[in-house]
């Protein structure tokens, strides 16, 4: 398997199962895929932050306002991989429930990711709601 053919595997598992946790309110499977090591920065579709202690402490705020099933799913749109360095371009079509409100919604997403120690993760995010939900009606709840 190809370097590439590698970092697409670990998006589609093991990113994707952190994801989807946060959604059901668990923030620990998030951190593990993303970097505990300066620089780090979150421009999040709600909330921002441009160090490590303070992404997770968005991601622990985010899993306590998720609560439900939700339905995640990534539409990829890029990928690309350089030597230790990684980016992904892609949407994020999700229904859940929002602090107590079912909710959908589409975000359009840039991710970095540095190789540390052998493992991906996750430098920086920058996602903003779609203004027309991705042209994906079928995102709707």
């Amino acid at each position: 398997m190809g370097e590439r053919e590698a970092f697409l595997d670990w998006f589609d598992t093991t990113w994707r199962a952190a994801e989807v946790a946060l959604h059901q309110g668990d923030p620990a499977p998030r951190f593990q895929t993303w970097s505990a090591q300066p620089p780090v920065t979150l421009f999040g579709a709600w909330i921002e932050a441009t160090d490590p202690d303070g992404a997770r402490e968005v991601f622990e705020r985010l899993a306590r306002s998720f609560s439900g099933d939700p339905r995640c799913e990534v539409d990829l749109v890029a990928a690309e991989v350089v030597g230790d360095l990684a980016y992904t371009v892609h949407r994020e079509l999700t229904s859940t429930t929002v602090d107590g409100r079912p909710r959908a919604y589409v975000l359009r997403v840039t991710q970095v990711y540095r190789r540390e120690d052998g493992e991906w993760k996750v430098v920086h995010r920058h996602g903003d709601e779609a203004p027309d939900r991705g042209a994906r009606p079928d995102a709707q709840p």
